[in-house]
């Protein structure tokens, strides 16, 4: 394992006898990783393959397919799969009896995009990014016309009021709430179609209502690259994706350091026992890596 430490504390996140591992290549692009720890299993995306995969100790499966081009996930408060649906434009929510609800796919009369990623805060509320990126063409999903801006949203499923809690965005990505929900952090990733589309990670203050953001300003820019999937770990840092691997941040947005790994990383998450270990998915391929730091408790 290669890695940098732009500030002291990184290396002691960090085991030097937890080598980086490939737990499963030759997929064609990997995404929206989440952990089941009572299976003892991860679930992700064979993206462009239309398949969802199962990893565990035992091997590697298929868990659905096809998954409507299924993106980003998580998980509920009663540990149900909500999964993003890039070819059916909704988010999906997969119950204990595997039934399968779909819990939004209009909003205002109009079709969602193409929701990339989802989290779920612990009041049961579920938040989502809706760019144009899978529906712009048909390698991620199939081509379709766009019925809305750009947005994040946030759904009570329970309810089924759903909200834009932000506009303001070119193309909105991951998502991320920090340990203690005050903060939402969202990746931009801008306007594909331009040459030079704004990249950057922005953070949102959650107001007293639990629903409303305020603020939005500029967190940090990765580099090289651009952010993708992220999470927090039990210290409020941001662990993001990066063109080069995995950088992790501080809670005033300074790189603490660096983990390189080998393709280009689009997203990622903690799990197993004691959630220290890093699931990351890498263009073709998911890596795993312990590391000595466990992913927040929630979400």
């Amino acid at each position: 394992m290669q890695f940098e430490a732009a500030k002291p504390v990184f290396a002691t996140y960090l085991l030097d006898n937890a080598g980086l591992e490939v737990l499963a290549t030759g997929m064609r692009w990997v995404e929206g990783p989440v952990w089941f720890g009572d299976a003892n299993c991860l679930l992700f995306q064979d993206l462009p393959r239309n398949r969802t995969l199962r990893w565990s100790e035992d091997g590697l499966s298929v868990y659905r397919a096809p998954s409507h081009y299924g993106n980003g996930q998580t998980r509920d408060r009663q540990g149900r799969l909500i999964t993003c649906a890039h070819q059916s434009r909704c988010l999906l929510r997969t119950e204990h009896d595997g039934a399968i609800t779909t819990l939004i796919s209009h909003f205002e009369g109009k079709r969602l995009n193409a929701p990339n990623d989802v989290v779920v805060k612990s009041d049961g509320s579920i938040w989502f990014t809706d760019p144009l990126y899978g529906i712009m063409n048909d390698y991620e999903g199939g081509r379709q016309m766009s019925e809305q801006k750009p947005a994040v949203y946030r759904l009570n499923p329970e309810t089924g009021d759903c909200r834009i809690v932000a506009d303001d965005f070119d193309g909105p990505n991951g998502l991320a709430f920090s340990p203690d929900e005050r903060r939402l952090y969202i990746a931009e990733t801008g306007d594909q179609t331009r040459p030079d589309p704004k990249q950057y990670i922005r953070v949102f203050d959650v107001a007293a209502d639990g629903i409303s953001l305020r603020g939005g300003e500029v967190f940090h820019k990765i580099s090289p690259g651009c952010a993708d999937g992220m999470r927090c770990d039990e210290h409020g840092n941001l662990w993001s994706s990066a063109a080069d691997g995995i950088h992790c941040l501080s809670p005033h947005g300074e790189r603490l350091g660096r983990i390189f790994i080998p393709n280009r990383v689009s997203n990622l998450t903690f799990g197993d026992l004691h959630r220290n270990r890093l699931f990351i998915a890498a263009s073709d391929t998911l890596y795993a890596l312990y590391v000595n730091v466990r992913g927040a408790t929630w979400p």
